[in-house]
Parts: C-alpha cells; sequence; structure tokens
C-alpha cells in the first residue's frame, strides 16, 4: 500500500491563487460551463468529469477547495499532490531553470561552485532583463534602473532532484482576456515586461549558441556583433560561459507561466564544455570595442599628417591599452596638433585625454585634450643630480 502525501497547511494552499487554478484547469482540458454561487465556476472535462473552481480567495473555506482540486488534478494526471501543488504554486510565474550537468551523481556541488552558480545565474537573467528595452553590446552594473527593480521581485525556488539546478521564478501578470491565438506568440510589446525578460533570456541564448556554431565555421566575431538585437551582449555571454566551466556543460530551460497563453509548455537550450572559450573571447571583443569615456594616454608620437591647405591635424600615438601595445589614431585641432609636433621632434613621451573608441580593427581617441609632455624617468634622474 503506497503512501499519498496530502497538503494540508492552510497557509500553503492559499498561495494558490485563483487565476491559478484557472489556467492549470483549462490547459489540461477543462471547459467552463457554468457559474456555482456567486463566487465560483464549474469546468467539465470529457463530459463525466466535473469541478468547480473559485474566482476569489476571499471565500471563507478557500484553503479546502483547493485542497479538493489537488486530489483530483492529481487523480486525473496520475501525479502526486505534492507535485500538483509544485505545478500549481509555479502556474503564474516563468520557471527558469540552470542546471549543471556535471555535478555529483547525487546533485550536490561544492559549496563555493554552488554559491558562484546561483550568482552567475542571476547576471544571465540580469542580461536579458537590460537587452529588452535597449540591445546593447555590454551594460554597467546597476546602470538598467527597470531591469534590476525586475530582479528584485524574481525568487530564488527550491533545488531539484538530479544534477544540481538552480531554479529562478519570475512572476508573470496574468492574462485578462482569452487569447484567441494560443498558437502563435504574441507581439513582444504586447507582453508584460516580466514575459519579454524570459523570452528574451531564451532568444539570446539560442542566438549566442547559433553563433558559436558560425564561428566555428570560421565565421569570425561578426556573428556576434549582428546577435546583439537579440540578447547577445559581453554580459550575457560572461554569465553563460561562467555557468559552463562551473558546470562542465550548461541546460537552461524556461517552463512558461500558465496564466498567459503560449504556444508551448517549456523552451531548452544546452551549451557544451568546449563552448565556455568561445564566448569568453566575444564578451572580450565586445568589451574592448565599448567607448571608453575620460581615458588618459601615455605614450609617444610616432605619425603625423596635415593637408597643405589645412590648420588641424592628424596623429598616431603609440601607448598601452589593456596591457598591449596599439597604435591610436588622433584628429587635432591646431593648437594641439602644434604640441604633438614639438613632443615628436623632441622625442619626448606625452600624455592626452580623450574619448576611445574601438573602430572595426583601430583604435582611435575622440575629442583629444590635455597633451602635455611626460617627464621621463632619466630626466627626473637628470633633475635629482643637478639639485
Amino acid at each position: 500500500m503506497s503512501f499519498q502525501a496530502r497538503i494540508l497547511d492552510s497557509d500553503a494552499l492559499r498561495e494558490i491563487t485563483p487565476m491559478a487554478l484557472r489556467a492549470y484547469a483549462t490547459a489540461q482540458g477543462w471547459r467552463r460551463v457554468e457559474s456555482f454561487g456567486d463566487h465560483s465556476d464549474v469546468y467539465v472535462r470529457n463530459s463525466s468529469e466535473e469541478i468547480v473552481v473559485p474566482a476569489t480567495a476571499a471565500i471563507a473555506d478557500y484553503s479546502s477547495v483547493v485542497s479538493a482540486l489537488i486530489r483530483v488534478f492529481a487523480r486525473a494526471e496520475d501525479q502526486s499532490e505534492l507535485q500538483l501543488y509544485k505545478d500549481l504554486s509555479t502556474a503564474d510565474q516563468d520557471v527558469i531553470r540552470v542546471r549543471a550537468p556535471g555535478a555529483e551523481d547525487d546533485g550536490s556541488m561544492r559549496l563555493e561552485a554552488g554559491v558562484e552558480l546561483v550568482v552567475h545565474a542571476r547576471d544571465l537573467l540580469l542580461s536579458a532583463a537590460c537587452s529588452v528595452s535597449d540591445p546593447r553590446p555590454a551594460y554597467r552594473a546597476g546602470r538598467v534602473k527597470e531591469a534590476t527593480e525586475y530582479l528584485e521581485r524574481v525568487r530564488l525556488g527550491q533545488t531539484e532532484q538530479g544534477s544540481f539546478v538552480v531554479t529562478l521564478l519570475s512572476p508573470v501578470p496574468p492574462a485578462l482576456a482569452d487569447s484567441t491565438q494560443a498558437s502563435l506568440w504574441p507581439m513582444p510589446s504586447e507582453d508584460p515586461f516580466e514575459r519579454q525578460v524570459t523570452r528574451r533570456l531564451v532568444q539570446g541564448l539560442e542566438a549566442a549558441r547559433e553563433a558559436i556554431e558560425s564561428s566555428n565555421r570560421g565565421a569570425g566575431f561578426s556573428v556576434f556583433e549582428n546577435a546583439v538585437q537579440r540578447g547577445v551582449s559581453a554580459n550575457l555571454c560572461e554569465a553563460t560561459a561562467k555557468l559552463i566551466e562551473r558546470g562542465h556543460g550548461l541546460d537552461v530551460s524556461v517552463t512558461w507561466a500558465r496564466t498567459r497563453s503560449v504556444p508551448e509548455r517549456s523552451r531548452r537550450v544546452a551549451f557544451a564544455a568546449p563552448d565556455a572559450a568561445v564566448l569568453k573571447e566575444a564578451a572580450r571583443l565586445f568589451r574592448d570595442r565599448l567607448p571608453r569615456p575620460e581615458e588618459r594616454l601615455e605614450g609617444f608620437i610616432i605619425k603625423l599628417v596635415r593637408s597643405e591647405n589645412e590648420k588641424d591635424g592628424h596623429a598616431t600615438l603609440r601607448t598601452l591599452v589593456g596591457n598591449r601595445q596599439v597604435s591610436v589614431r588622433m584628429d587635432l585641432p591646431q593648437a594641439v596638433y602644434e604640441a604633438a609636433v614639438r613632443a615628436h621632434e623632441n622625442q619626448t613621451a606625452v600624455s592626452v585625454i580623450g574619448d576611445l573608441v574601438r573602430e572595426r580593427h583601430r583604435w582611435r581617441l575622440r575629442n583629444p585634450r590635455d597633451l602635455s609632455t611626460v617627464e621621463s624617468d632619466e630626466d627626473s634622474e637628470e633633475a635629482v643630480s643637478e639639485s
């Protein structure tokens, strides 16, 4: 004789919303036929089964009604009541599962690695939230207010059996009208921000996976740049790469809230261990191409160009960017150009401030200003000896 666990906690039962009950019943083939009293509706399935679904949680025996419905649903779907309760408790949420295939057989993981997985899963979702309203190659932490406010509403779910799984629960406002095109995705602008985020998460991960495959076939970094509008960014690439490294692979799945009609129950995107290196390099190149405002560079002028009829000129500075020696081009107004000429003639190092940008394979300093000579170590030593 098997033992069937039953949910008896009234507070836990009241966490199941009427909208979640209706959405679950409809998804499983039940249809509303008539009202029942002032606060409930009758649903039937297969012309023989009949249930009463409350339309409000304000009725006195709401928890008892929910308990009875869980028993009916569990029996109809041949599931445990615990599993049914779990399905109903997340029926009004998009459930994001970030799975580490490389966990131990019992689903355990080293403490530090587990903590890092939670952090990187959060960063992954945040990257998608940032991309919804303003797709960019990279984002600065905390700069997108709507995204950070959304993340405060996301909950960390319970761990699951099997490989180590980080579960994120994203609440989704219910649809207030029946969808006439349940077989199609609505336009993103028709979805609430919460659903736009989870859709963008899946879209960005799928685009990143396609870009990896294309780059493995020689397509280069441009395939990642072309995927920015689909949610790919340095942030998404970094978070995904770190998750892959910690979990020796990565599976991300989204189970869509039942309270909004969608053409599928869930979506899954998987990555293999070698994908991490490609994503890390894509993230580095994204960040290399980010404008760096108010950047101070030091180096030597190695080239000067000015047309015969022009007062302004062009200079090339040999300097360090990210511990790499590179050449940076500058368009200089007359006064600054003359200072650059003197420094070049005297073979003196200079310091200059501007907005550093990467243009394809070349660096450029926009709005260069405050160009001045830099005293070398030899000059300092001579000054000391003379004194």
